[in-house]
């Protein structure tokens, strides 16, 4: 991925937003930075973060991870997202 100005002012304003919103702590320099913010977009709320979501997986040709269906049944064993596999907790 090639990192221009377009794909660091959608990065830094995706960031605030993601800290803001989640408390996500993700740095511009960390190695999975981007997969990072696909997933705290995927799981927000609001429709301008999974706006900035959907750019910046453009820039990059990443797809962001869907967020598994929530549970039904409270008796069966929860399901987590760990490093894009999901596993159970």
């Amino acid at each position: 991925m090639e990192l221009n100005k377009a794909v660091i002012d959608c990065m830094r304003s995706l960031r605030r937003r993601l800290r803001d919103e989640q408390q996500l702590d993700i740095h511009l320099n960390q190695p999975d930075a981007v997969s990072a913010m696909l997933a705290g977009c995927v799981r927000s709320n609001d429709e301008l973060t999974r706006e900035l979501g959907r750019q910046l997986a453009a820039f990059s040709d990443q797809l962001p991870a869907p967020v598994p269906p929530p549970a039904r049944n409270s008796g069966s064993a929860t399901v987590r997202i760990y490093r894009g596999q999901r596993v159970l907790a």
